[in-house]
């Protein structure tokens, strides 16, 4: 795999790093891409930086609140429970039990979330059983990610994204 360095400092910049290693990783349809970027808008309340969960409110908030503290969401795509950063662990050879704020890396989060999509990680079904060349099912895609929540939100993002992609 071809390995760049990405401008993460603007939207544009990110945009454009989530496309490539979307075609990096096998998810290259534009129905996949659309679904991949609409999930990150939403992710990250439109901002396309790695944020931590609830960032606007405090670190004694989310200890006193997040029942998976201190593995709560942190990233594109909102990595959570100290398995997935275990496994995130294993995978990429750094140690995110010990430092959970490494998911914040751009470059870091950004193969969390693409890798995740393109493999099933976060609920054991994969983008492609949704979005592939045969079907594109926008509201059950979330299914991926977080089961239902949303759904209907990121569906209407993603049709906005093809419409921009295609």
């Amino acid at each position: 795999m071809e390995k760049r360095e990405h401008n993460f400092s603007t939207i544009e910049g990110t945009i454009e790093a989530i496309i490539f290693e979307c075609a990096q990783q096998g998810l290259s349809l534009h129905t996949q891409m659309a679904y991949v970027l609409a999930t990150v808008e939403h992710e990250t309340n439109g901002t396309f930086k790695p944020v931590v969960e609830a960032y606007w409110m405090s670190e004694v908030w989310r200890k006193e609140n997040l029942k998976y503290y201190p593995y709560h969401g942190r990233g594109f795509v909102q990595l959570t429970w100290k398995r997935n950063y275990f496994n995130y662990s294993k995978i990429l050879n750094i140690d995110m039990i010990k430092n959970p704020d490494i998911a914040l890396r751009p470059n870091v989060s950004l193969f969390i979330l693409v890798h995740g999509f393109k493999n099933g990680i976060f609920t054991g079904k994969t983008l492609e059983r949704y979005i592939n060349k045969n079907k594109c099912d926008f509201i059950n895609a979330r299914r991926c990610i977080n089961g239902r929540d949303k759904r209907e939100h990121i569906a209407s993002l993603a049709k906005k994204w093809l419409n921009l992609l295609t």
